[in-house]
């Protein structure tokens, strides 16, 4: 398995009290799966990709990538190998910086060459025509600023993408747009996606496997097909992805 986590626990101190965000979670993620977290919100799937990327205070358990345990701090080697895609575009993207330089900054960190085709390649790959490299973000919209914060994370080749909710700031066209991007370009470049999302619908376009969530603990795990065939085994999933569904047939 490419990524492991193994009764992982988060826990926040706010006011002096402690907050178990995530509790006992664990996963396993093959090379080049995409694999989803699902569930209400405080449910903790967010958190675990934080977790990730060294943005919680991990409390417990362990979390590895190829087999081995990932260091704290996580560093420039776990950069060039983990990505993380945020919900909002506008507000991951810095609103002074061109998108020339947005795409620019991780070859800079890395010390890694910088040439003009590079950045044009980056656009090109995610649909955004070459003469936006020095647009800044209030000038596009926001799918055309996600697909520049998708081509800021692939822009040290990663092997591993975080997806947090990636489309839910966007309308609904666009939602599908965004969705059929990631899914080629993880068809194109071999990469392997732990994705976090409320909708169903994106979950069942975008997974091979899913885990439900609830209050911080994992609730059940289930395949594609288990998902499509609606055979949870469990009354929360059972209930989430009914009332998923409705609000699709709603909407």
């Amino acid at each position: 398995m490419l990524i492991e986590i193994e009764n992982l626990s988060v826990t926040y101190l706010r006011n002096g009290r402690q907050t178990r965000a995530v509790e006992g979670v664990s996963l396993a993620v093959a090379a080049c799966e995409s694999f989803g977290l699902v569930g209400e919100s405080g449910s903790g799937k967010s958190t675990i990709l934080r977790a990730i990327c060294g943005l919680a205070p991990v409390s417990g358990g362990t979390i590895r990538i190829d087999g081995k345990a990932i260091p704290t701090p996580r560093g420039r080697a776990f950069s060039r190998r983990v990505q993380m895609v945020f919900q909002d575009p506008y507000a991951s993207l810095h609103p002074r910086h061109t998108i020339d330089r947005t795409l620019s900054e991780p070859l800079a960190i890395h010390g890694l060459p910088l040439t003009d085709a590079a950045i044009t390649k980056a656009l090109t790959d995610v649909g955004l025509p070459a003469n936006f490299r020095f647009r800044y973000p209030h000038q596009l919209s926001g799918g055309q600023r996600q697909r520049v914060a998708i081509a800021r994370a692939l822009m040290l080749e990663p092997e591993i993408l975080l997806l947090d909710e990636p489309t839910s700031a966007l309308d609904a066209s666009v939602q599908a747009e965004t969705l059929n991007l990631l899914s080629r370009l993880r068809a194109e470049r071999g990469l392997t996606f732990l994705m976090v999302s409320h909708d169903l619908a994106v979950i069942d376009h975008m997974c091979d496997r899913v885990l439900v969530m609830q209050h911080g603990r994992a609730v059940e795990e289930l395949t594609r097909d288990a998902l499509a065939t609606a055979q949870m085994k469990t009354d929360y999933a059972r209930n989430l992805f009914a009332a998923s569904a409705d609000r699709m047939l709603q909407g």
